[in-house]
């Protein structure tokens, strides 16, 4: 417990990366991958760190079980009087409570450990509980929603010794079953507490199996047994003990009594308990022991980085790999839409339907607007197609994948439509303005040329701005089928403005196409950007355990 401070660097450097670690997609093996991580952030907040920075702090012993199971009645035994509810309500323990010396409360009334629990505190009472209901008060803000910790002292118990009554780890509320399971992982000391009819239940089983998994210092008590029976249990719990590798746990066992039902005093004879508070407070006062106690918690959960951490990472590089995955289906689908959008623009698909019937009555029955807005609607819809086949190519390839669902966006056909006739009528509007523009320094140029010339020297009328759009938008859109429109805008506006303003044209084609499915491909993946699954975390994860171990 000689600890150096480069390993508690080690440590919180760990515990920031483990912090950081997130697991949002709904992949095999993330729900758990989000419980360890949980786990591991409470056994680092809320027991390693504060342990390892204060080995001369009490040992904390938590008073853990199922329903029922007597917990409450236990710790109010060991204390000789009432300090936390036991009845036949469920749940019983809201509000856990940790009791200990008057002169260890400094321990336990700051964030040393167990920081993400706000204390409370009984006003008025003295420690003192009775058959009276109390409201518990919190000593901070009370809009605070986190749970409480009850501190109590009493000077039965002695320094160097504190009892924490967790709530069930089977209850019925989830709030409590987690607050439990986070109580435990502070713990110096499990008292793990079941019944002569619970013993082998699956609950006390699981947390057994996690004790040894930690190599965490654990006891174990059977409560409530029936005087008949008492050698009986105590062989068959022996023997499943010694079956799971655990048969050095010391168990206790209290006897069926009037106290320990519902409806009793809530105190058992002070012989009934006597065994349990021995080896306790041997642990708290015995130097060599309380060591023991101590260090062998602290060492078993610090070897157990090194087999929880790599699974920790390799769920992180699994939601990596999930997201890239999504991510490049996604891209390929909206890179082979562009294509086709380009593929079909310069095939001439656009101009077909009312576009074509307009440009082959342009200009003796169609005017150049009439044709410009038939080709502005050809090209929406040419990009609304491209959208709705890369949508589909999506939902196929991602269709069985769970992830798909929580990282994508849903399709959304009518704000598409929507927001590629925003683009494609900005678009529209600027071949309008280059077009302008293009018209303005032709008709500038010949008008100088007229002036320095003899009237009828300068052949060909003044181009017209609506009539070159229109063009325009055919030569890019129209393909072969459109071929006479580069050459009526060479004829408009001479050969080398016509294929100038041809060059700028399909260049604001080309970015309008590239807006739009982008701007389409970002809306998908947006939930997908947003969770931040990156390489970094399992890179971030070994590292820091490679750190951690290097200074074990």
């Amino acid at each position: 417990m000689d600890v150096r401070p480069r390993l508690i660097d080690a440590l919180s450097a760990l515990r920031d990366r483990v912090e950081a670690a997130r697991f949002p997609l709904p992949l095999p093996g993330a729900v758990r991958a989000r419980r360890n991580r949980v786990e591991l952030l409470a056994q680092l907040d809320d027991y390693l760190v504060p342990r390892l920075c204060a080995p001369e702090a009490p040992l904390l012993a938590v008073v853990g079980g199922s329903t029922g199971a007597g917990k409450s009645t236990l710790v109010n035994s060991l204390v000789g009087r009432r300090v936390t509810e036991a009845g036949v309500l469920r749940p019983t323990t809201r509000v856990p409570v940790l009791v200990c010396n008057p002169d260890d409360h400094h321990w336990f009334a700051g964030p040393r450990v167990l920081p993400a629990l706000r204390r409370v505190w009984v006003p008025g009472r003295d420690g003192l509980l009775d058959d009276v209901p109390v409201e518990v008060t919190p000593t901070g803000d009370e809009d605070d929603d986190r749970p409480g910790l009850r501190l109590e002292t009493d000077r039965a118990l002695p320094r160097g010794l504190a009892l924490l009554d967790a709530p069930d780890i089977d209850s019925l509320v989830e709030r409590n079953r987690e607050l439990a399971a986070q109580l435990i992982c502070a713990a110096d000391v499990w008292v793990l507490v079941t019944t002569a009819t619970r013993y082998a239940d699956a609950v006390p089983w699981h947390l057994l199996r996690a004790a040894k998994e930690y190599d965490v210092t654990l006891v174990t008590v059977v409560d409530r047994v029936p005087h008949q029976v008492t050698g009986e249990v105590a062989r068959q719990f022996g023997a499943l003990l010694e079956a799971a590798g655990l048969g050095d746990v010391p168990r206790f066992t209290i006897p069926e009594l009037p106290e320990s039902v519902a409806g009793g005093s809530g105190l058992l004879p002070v012989t009934a308990v006597a065994g349990l508070r021995a080896w306790l407070i041997q642990r708290a006062q015995d130097p060599a022991s309380r060591t023991v106690a101590r260090a062998r918690t602290a060492n078993g959960v610090l070897a157990s980085l090194g087999s929880r951490l790599p699974g920790l990472a390799g769920a992180a590089a699994g939601q990596h790999s999930a997201a890239v995955r999504l991510l490049q289906r996604v891209e390929d689908a909206y890179a082979r839409a562009a294509d086709r959008v380009r593929r079909d623009a310069a095939g001439g698909e656009a101009l077909a339907g009312d576009a074509l019937t307009h440009w082959r009555g342009h200009p003796r029955d169609s005017t150049s607007d009439e044709l410009l807005t038939a080709l502005t609607n050809a090209f929406i819809a040419l990009l609304t197609c491209a959208v709705d086949a890369a949508d589909e190519e999506i939902a196929t390839a991602c269709a069985g994948d769970p992830a798909a669902a929580t990282a994508l966006a849903p399709r959304d056909a009518e704000g598409a439509a929507a927001r590629i006739g925003v683009a494609v009528r900005y678009w529209r509007r600027c071949l309008e303005e280059h077009a302008e523009e293009e018209v303005r320094e032709v008709r500038g140029a010949r008008e100088v040329r007229r002036a320095g010339h003899a009237p009828g020297s300068e052949r060909g009328g003044l181009p017209d701005a609506d009539r070159v759009t229109a063009l325009l938008a055919a030569a890019l859109l129209g393909g072969r089928r459109a071929q006479s429109a580069s050459e009526a805008l060479a004829e408009a506006l001479g050969a080398r403005s016509a294929l100038r303003l041809r060059d700028r044209g399909g260049a604001l084609l080309d970015a309008c196409v590239e807006r739009v499915l982008e701007t389409e491909r970002d809306r998908r993946t947006a939930p997908l950007e947003a969770l931040d699954v990156t390489p970094d975390h399992q890179v971030e994860l070994i590292a820091a355990l490679s750190v951690l171990q290097k200074e074990r």
